[in-house]
């Protein structure tokens, strides 16, 4: 099978490294950085060099290829999968969108196409989860999910490092959180509601809200659903203190006579303050808590994971977690256990035993093993 990740960054290198890893895997790499596509190169895998915002390049890149895994930062996402669908190809997309994917569900039927969406860790594993531990009991009442991409370091003044797009990360600042309470469909501000939770080898996070249900909203009919983001405690309030003073706006000022936009502006400067360096270390911490009955009795399902920055392969936590949860159901299409058509969201292959084990046993030779608790009262 020929196969193509777009993206080669610190996500997207590790799934085209362990797609390649499959004797019956072509796996192409695409990029517009000559340096990430080199290190791709050197070690066996066929690159391709283009501007993939281009919807000319990327039809072209995808044309001779039969399964596209979408590792473009979110404001590419959407017209990418869009192009890809229209180019008669199946996906597999890691990319946080904030379009609503199942507008494309109708193209991708029309053509007998299978688009896995937010297939990442968090929106991704997560849901996975929630699912299997949904169809572990009779009637499910409620979904928590708490996660986050921490580096091993905490440095002041940030106390976080980030694997993806630096506007992918404030976008997770300033999208509304939607979330169910009582039945009932509300949005809050991202980065509302703290809260401090404590976890095994970590200590005390913080976690606030962000827009992380996503497709879950549309597919789940729980009375009480949150997703929140983790991070060391006193980030929440600095990335708040910047948003609250415009420092996220994307509707230019005037600066000298220049309009300047101070979303970009910011990025910008934070990206050489956020980013990953070589040798950083990072950690990834999810917990997935679903509660109901079963035979009668309250019962909850807790899944927790807690993956490290791999030192053997170099490869960072996030981008495991991340990647490897793709790369999964990359293969789970090519095995033809994914029998869905259209768009998917990753929660309806939880509720399918063969897959969910088939992605878990994946993710577990990989070295990112979920712990499972069940607590009945």
């Amino acid at each position: 099978m020929k196969i193509i990740v777009l993206g080669a960054g610190l996500v997207g290198r590790a799934m085209a490294l362990d797609l390649a890893t499959e004797k019956d895997f072509r796996v192409t790499a695409a990029d517009q950085d000559k340096t990430r596509l080199e290190e791709l190169a050197a070690g066996g895998l066929a690159t391709i060099k283009t501007d993939l915002s281009r919807p000319e390049n990327l039809a072209e890149v995808i044309r001779d290829q039969e399964l596209v895994l979408n590792a473009l930062p979110g404001w590419l996402g959407f017209k990418t999968l869009r192009t890809s669908l229209e180019s008669g190809k199946n996906v597999v997309d890691i990319a946080f969108f904030p379009e609503d994917p199942f507008e494309l569900d109708g193209l991708a039927r029309e053509k007998g196409l299978a688009a896995i969406v937010d297939a990442g860790v968090a929106p991704g594993l997560s849901h996975l989860l929630a699912a299997y531990g949904l169809s572990q009991l009779d009637r499910g009442q409620s979904l928590h999910i708490y996660v986050g991409g921490l580096p091993l370091v905490r440095q002041w003044p940030f106390e976080y490092k980030a694997v993806f797009s630096p506007l992918d990360v404030i976008e997770e600042y300033l999208r509304p959180a939607r979330m169910k309470e009582n039945g009932q469909l509300v949005t809050r501000p991202a980065l509302s509601d703290p809260e401090f939770l404590e976890f095994e080898e970590l200590g005390t996070l913080e976690a606030f809200n962000t827009d992380g249900l996503r497709t879950l909203l549309r597919t789940l009919d729980l009375p009480e659903m949150k997703e929140k983001t983790l991070r060391y405690p006193g980030h929440r309030e600095k990335m708040l203190m910047l948003r609250e003073a415009g420092f996220f706006d994307s509707s230019p000022v005037d600066i000298g006579g220049l309009p300047i936009k101070p979303l970009e502006f910011t990025a910008g400067i934070l990206f050489s303050r956020l980013q990953l360096k070589p040798g950083d270390e990072d950690l990834t911490v999810l917990r997935v808590m679903v509660a109901g009955e079963r035979d009668g009795r309250p019962t909850r399902f807790s899944f927790e994971l807690l993956d490290r920055f791999d030192r053997v392969q170099g490869i960072h936590s996030m981008a495991r977690t991340t990647g490897y949860t793709a790369t999964m159901l990359a293969r789970a299409l090519a095995r033809n256990l994914v029998k869905q058509k259209g768009i998917i969201a990753p929660e309806r292959l939880g509720f399918e035993p063969e897959i969910f084990s088939f992605v878990r046993k994946g993710l577990e030779a990989r070295g990112i093993t979920i712990k499972e608790k069940v607590e009945t009262s």
